[in-house]
């Protein structure tokens, strides 16, 4: 009885076996089966020979050291040597490289691009290790301030409506910036194509596609707030911004009465410092103009230009303090 049984269950075994494959023969030869998403054989028989492998994403850029005895911040900027100290061209960049200096945090400073990013922007930065330790993670800009704190750094204090006076910044002021930079034409091909595009290939194709790609990016993002693009309205908004900032700042060296700069300072000084900077051959100049009415601000980025950037020297004349 039990010989019986276990020839049954063999039985059983191999014709459910001869039916699965049969299904299967009979699933790849029906025409019916394909699928829009499976490659043509020929092609398939290619891939099979030669599979695919996803390689993971890079951590860190290539030329980054294993072992580092100082902190790195990797962020747009010129590759020419003189301007390694440079303030970067990149508001988001300069503004935390900025902020490092008001900390007194010592760091080098090195030209990247997104790719190279682990959070695929910038900046990042790479903290100085020891021979005996573990080099530490990469530090994204959303976590450079609490990383300067657990370096010493102090910790600011939020100021009575301070988050109004950001939102001019963050709003107001980069929504004309990023009109001014990308989709004004005669500053795109001026000033962003040298430094976002040139820089990033020599390949036409790559770049007009790239142009491509940054233009729209800054188009998508005005147009998530406005139903159209009103380039006089942007320009208004950020010279409204401009004056709201000015009188903040009144007769201070830095913004809320603080004895040294902060982050606020930092973040207006990433705009400022370069719709300012003579080094960039700006065509339009209606941002440039609209700054340059409110001397305190032309002072205040002159100031912490000569204060914290080496080897350059603001084009302002009246440098009072």
């Amino acid at each position: 009885m039990g010989l019986e049984m276990n020839e049954e269950k063999k039985i059983a075994t191999n014709t459910s076996s001869r039916a699965a494959r049969n299904a299967s023969k009979s699933k790849a030869q029906d025409p019916s089966a394909f699928s829009w998403f499976s490659l043509p054989q020929p092609i398939k028989r290619i891939f099979d020979r030669f599979p695919l492998i996803v390689y993971p994403p890079n951590v860190l850029p290539q030329r980054a050291p294993g072992r580092r005895s100082e902190n790195i911040l990797y962020i747009f900027q010129s590759d020419v040597p003189p301007s390694r100290d440079a303030p970067s061209f990149n508001p988001s960049c300069l503004k935390w490289q900025a902020y490092l200096k008001f900390h007194g945090i010592p760091l080098r400073t090195r030209p990247s691009n997104n790719h190279a990013s682990p959070t695929g922007s910038l900046p990042f930065l790479l903290p100085a290790s020891q021979e005996d330790q573990r080099p530490p993670s990469p530090v994204p800009a959303n976590r450079l301030a609490r990383w300067v704190v657990s370096q010493g750094g102090k910790e600011e204090a939020v100021h009575v409506r301070q988050d109004v006076y950001t939102a001019l910044i963050d709003h107001n002021i980069r929504s004309a910036w990023l009109y001014y930079l990308y989709l004004d034409e005669h500053n795109f091909q001026a000033v962003a194509w040298p430094m976002y595009v040139a820089s990033a290939s020599s390949t036409w194709a790559v770049r007009t596609e790239l142009a491509r790609q940054l233009r729209n990016a800054a188009r998508d993002e005005l147009l998530k707030t406005s139903a159209m693009i009103d380039q006089q309205e942007l320009y208004s908004k950020a010279d409204e911004a401009f004056q709201a900032l000015s009188t903040l700042l009144g007769e201070q060296k830095f913004f809320f009465g603080q004895t040294t700069p902060g982050l606020f300072d930092a973040s207006l000084f990433a705009y400022t410092q370069i719709i300012l900077d003579d080094d960039l051959d700006w065509r339009t100049l209606v941002l440039k103009t609209a700054l340059q009415k409110y001397e305190n601000l032309v002072h205040h980025r002159a100031r912490l230009v000569r204060g914290f950037f080496s080897g350059r020297t603001p084009s302002v004349h009246s440098m009072d303090e």
